[in-house]
């Protein structure tokens, strides 16, 4: 029972929150995700979701899940390798590698238990793990649950990783893991130095490409196809509730071998249920939609030039890139939050990201753009940043 000293301690903590400004109340979708969000009974502009190729709410992709879980079933009550398996995982799996271009897949419940579940497997306390400093939470969290030696390089900083390979020399065996989009500064990790890198000093390449499958590179293919490093890559995670659909669910894919060790091994994928079969169908219906044509990604890739474009001529402060994802910088932590208050009563719905989300002193709004804004959406979402910057003076 919490003793009365942790509920006063607690208490303070979040009245702290509060008095700085900083604290981040939950707000209450009462509709579906899309370009236009009801909030409050209100209809605001969407421009802070992962659904970047818009397909959170296709009625084909709807469709295609309500049609599979009619035929399936609502869930499997199961783990994988008890009864949990139906021919749509593994129908999954096959198309998931094919998309990727590697040869087999995991399935998991998200990418965050798929990075929880890739180290643990695979390295020990003999092996090490050259990890960039901005990598995402859950590959952080995955790297600690493993007992490989650890080894951080400065943000895309290839001299520095170079110097961590030398520094590793004598592991067994050695993994450089890096996000291929990295989610609060958009840009692309430096794949072909990596893999150059990683042939030289004789590492493995592990890249979340979370913020990337879908829309990256010429087909969607993600961050290897965009730096044309396909088929160097060891092992890409990624995950379907972003481009994807948006839904939830996520996997590895890997040489074949790893894979195999994986279905062994790996704690999350052995003692969680399987992925729900509308998820899985859904998913499908995606990956399907996006090998026949992808015009949804030419449709956002345009929108975030056209709304740096804007932005840049409006004298805001953004961080380069060339992804959906265009950070607004602030660096004021209490500026952040009030600018994204007052956004949203211009009917521009965003959020103030702060410490411990980014570094102190890097307070931003993180924009994300989506094949489903029109050029009209994206001029009123600048005439609001424009409003607002000037309401703030």
């Amino acid at each position: 029972m919490m003793s009365q000293t942790m509920k006063t301690e607690l208490t303070q903590f979040m009245e702290g929150l509060h008095t700085e400004g900083l604290f981040k109340a939950e707000r209450i979708l009462e509709g579906p995700q899309g370009s236009r969000i009801t909030v409050g009974s209100r209809e605001v502009l969407n421009f802070c979701a992962n659904n970047y190729l818009g397909l959170s709410d296709n009625a084909e992709v709807i469709e295609s899940a309500a049609r599979t879980m009619e035929r399936w079933g609502y869930g499997l009550s199961s783990v994988r390798f008890i009864c949990g398996t139906q021919r749509l995982h593994k129908d999954l799996e096959e198309a998931i590698s094919r998309f990727l271009g590697m040869e087999d897949t995991i399935l998991f419940s998200s990418c965050f238990d798929a990075n929880g579940a890739l180290f643990e497997p695979l390295l020990d306390e003999q092996d090490a793990i050259l990890s960039d400093e901005l990598n995402h939470a859950s590959i952080i969290d995955g790297i600690r649950l493993c007992k490989a030696q650890r080894f951080r390089y400065r943000h895309s900083d290839m001299q520095h990783l170079r110097e961590q390979l030398i520094g590793s020399r004598g592991c067994r065996r050695r993994m450089i893991c890096t996000d291929g989009v990295f989610s609060m500064d958009g840009d692309i990790a430096r794949l072909q130095e990596i893999c150059d890198l990683a042939q030289q000093f004789d590492a493995l390449i592990m890249v979340d490409d979370s913020h990337a499958t879908g829309y990256i590179g010429q087909r969607g293919r993600g961050s290897a196809e965009h730096c044309k490093v396909e088929g160097k890559v060891d092992i890409i995670t990624t995950t379907f509730g972003k481009a994807l659909g948006g839904a939830s669910g996520g996997c590895i894919s890997a040489r074949a071998e790893i894979v195999a060790l994986l279905r062994q091994r790996s704690r999350p994928y052995l003692f969680s249920n399987t992925l729900a079969p509308a998820i899985v169908g859904g998913t499908l219906k995606v990956l399907k939609m996006l090998e026949e044509g992808n015009p949804y990604r030419e449709r956002t890739v345009a929108n975030a030039r056209h709304f740096r474009e804007r932005m840049t001529e409006e004298g805001f402060d953004l961080v380069n890139g060339d992804t959906a994802i265009v950070p607004v910088m602030l660096y004021d932590e209490r500026l952040a939050v009030r600018m994204a208050e007052e956004l949203l009563k211009e009917g521009i719905y965003v959020i103030g990201f702060s410490y411990p989300v980014v570094p102190k002193g890097r307070a931003r709004i993180r924009v994300q753009l989506s094949a489903a804004h029109t050029p009209d959406d994206i001029d009123k979402a600048v005439a609001a940043f424009v409003t607002v910057r000037d309401r703030l003076r």
